[in-house]
């Protein structure tokens, strides 16, 4: 049997780099999409912890008759979010008042909200990020 007759098997060098190409160009698109995907989905952590806070926040108040004086760690325990990606914060205004924060951390702080923040009046809101509350909350 002669060398040309035989059946050649596998891929060739070119074939194998094209495959290579096309993977890294799909993973180029689908990374990034899932980075994001993954900072919103981490978002949800902030907003819960900032309702949780809140309902402790007024607790403290029925029974201290003032918001002055509570820290979150030790109404919560902790001043992170249950899995880091958060620190959390109160901005007392006054007696009557408060500002809770949530700023990101780790591997959440470039996300385009920024700061997380919501008041003893119900406002929910947004700073130092790329996007607005209602698209954030």
């Amino acid at each position: 049997m002669n060398r040309q007759s035989a059946k050649q098997r596998g891929f060739t060098l070119i074939e194998l780099m094209i495959v290579v190409v096309i993977m890294a160009i799909l993973a180029a698109i689908a990374l990034p999409s899932y980075q994001e995907h993954m900072r919103k989905t981490r978002r949800s952590e902030a907003k819960s912890h900032l309702l949780d806070l809140a309902n402790r926040m007024e607790r403290y108040y029925a029974n201290q008759n003032s918001y002055t004086g509570a820290t979150v760690a030790a109404l919560m325990g902790s001043t992170s979010s249950e899995h880091g990606y958060y620190t959390l914060s109160i901005d007392p205004l006054a007696a009557e008042t408060y500002t809770l924060k949530a700023a990101p951390a780790a591997v959440q702080s470039i996300d385009k909200c920024g700061t997380f923040t919501y008041s003893s009046s119900g406002t929910r809101g947004v700073s130092g990020g790329s996007l607005n509350a209602d698209a954030c909350w």
